[in-house]
C-alpha cells in the first residue's frame, strides 16, 4: 500500500512542479489543445453520421418487421458511439504525446535537470524524426495490447453482476497502466529502454503504477480536464521514472515559493521529490536494462 500512495504523490508533485513554472505549463497545453480539437471534431462527425454508417453496414436488416430493426440499429449506434469514445480515452495521451513530442521531450528534461542532485539529464542523442518514430512505433503496439484489454473487458461486462462491479474497477487500473507506461515513456526513451523493458520494470512496481495511473486515467475521462492536466501528469512521470530507475532525488529547497520562475535549475527546486521519501517506498537498485534496438 505504500507504493500505491507513492505514486499519488508523484501525481501531485508534478503538478506542483508545473504551477511554480507557468511558462513550461502554458507551453505544455498546447498539443493537448489541438488534440482535443481533432477528437471532438471526430466524435460529433460520428454522433452526426453513426445513424447512417450502422444502416449502411446492416443492410439484411431492412425487410424486418416492427420496431425491431430500429431497436437493433439503434442499440448498433450507442454501442458505435460508446466504442468510439472508449478509443478516444484511450489514444489520447499517446496521440497528444506523439503531437506534443518536442513540447514534452523539452519539459521532461527540464523537470530531470531540476530534481537531479548534479543537475544534469539524460539525453537520448536522436534526431527528432527518429524520436518521432520510435514513439509512434511504441505507441502503436501499446494500443494493440489496451485494444485487447478494452475488447475482453467489454465482454465480460454482460457478465450478470460481476460486469457491473468489479470489470470497471479492473478496467480503471488496466487504463491507469497503460496511461503510465505512456508518460513515462517520454523519460525512459530518453534513457534508452525500450518498450519491452519499460513494460517488465512498470510490472515489477504495479502498485506504484496504479497508484500513479489510476487516478490520473479517471480524470482523463474528461478530455478538457485532461489538457489542462497532461503538462503536470509528463513531470510528474518524469519522477516516477527515476525512482523506477532507482536514480537520485534532490530535494534541497533552494527556490522561492510560487516565484513561477522558469530557469532549468534551481527554480521550483522545493517540489524535489526523493524516491525514497514519497509513500516511504525504498527504491530498487538502477536499472540496467538493454538499450532500444536499432537506436
Amino acid at each position: 500500500m505504500r507504493d500505491l500512495g507513492a505514486g499519488f504523490t508523484y501525481l501531485l508533485k508534478g503538478q506542483r512542479w508545473v504551477a511554480r513554472h507557468g511558462k513550461q505549463y502554458g507551453f505544455g497545453l498546447l498539443p493537448g489543445l489541438i488534440t482535443l480539437v481533432l477528437y471532438a471534431a471526430a466524435l460529433v462527425s460520428l454522433a452526426v453520421w453513426g445513424e447512417d454508417l450502422v444502416g449502411w453496414s446492416t443492410p439484411f436488416a431492412d425487410h424486418w418487421s416492427g420496431p425491431w430493426r430500429g431497436l437493433f440499429r439503434g442499440f448498433l449506434v450507442v454501442v458505435l458511439f460508446a466504442l468510439g469514445l472508449l478509443l478516444a480515452v484511450l489514444t489520447f495521451t499517446a496521440v497528444t504525446l506523439l503531437v506534443g513530442q518536442p513540447f514534452y521531450e523539452s519539459l521532461s528534461e527540464k523537470v530531470d535537470r531540476d530534481v537531479s542532485p548534479d543537475g544534469t539529464a539524460p539525453e537520448s542523442g536522436l534526431p527528432l524524426w527518429r524520436e518521432l518514430w520510435i514513439s509512434a512505433r511504441d505507441s502503436l503496439r501499446i494500443l494493440g495490447r489496451a485494444l485487447l484489454w478494452a475488447v475482453l473487458l467489454f465482454a465480460l461486462g454482460f457478465v450478470p453482476v460481476a460486469g457491473q462491479t468489479v470489470v470497471p474497477v479492473i478496467g480503471f487500473f488496466v487504463t491507469g497502466f497503460f496511461l503510465t507506461e505512456e508518460l513515462t515513456a517520454v523519460a525512459l526513451q530518453r534513457r534508452d529502454v525500450d518498450l519491452r523493458a519499460r513494460l517488465a520494470l512498470l510490472r515489477s512496481r504495479k502498485t506504484l503504477v496504479w497508484g500513479f495511473g489510476t487516478p490520473l486515467g479517471l480524470a482523463f475521462l474528461v478530455p478538457v480536464v485532461a489538457v489542462f492536466l497532461m503538462p503536470g501528469a509528463v513531470a510528474g512521470a518524469t519522477m516516477l521514472a527515476r525512482e523506477l530507475l532507482g536514480e537520485p532525488v534532490d530535494e534541497s529547497d533552494g527556490s522561492d515559493e510560487g516565484d513561477g520562475s522558469d530557469e532549468g535549475d534551481g527554480s521550483g527546486a522545493g517540489d524535489r521529490g526523493d524516491a525514497s521519501g514519497a509513500g516511504g517506498s525504498t527504491p530498487p537498485p538502477p536499472y540496467s536494462g538493454s538499450p532500444a534496438p536499432g537506436r
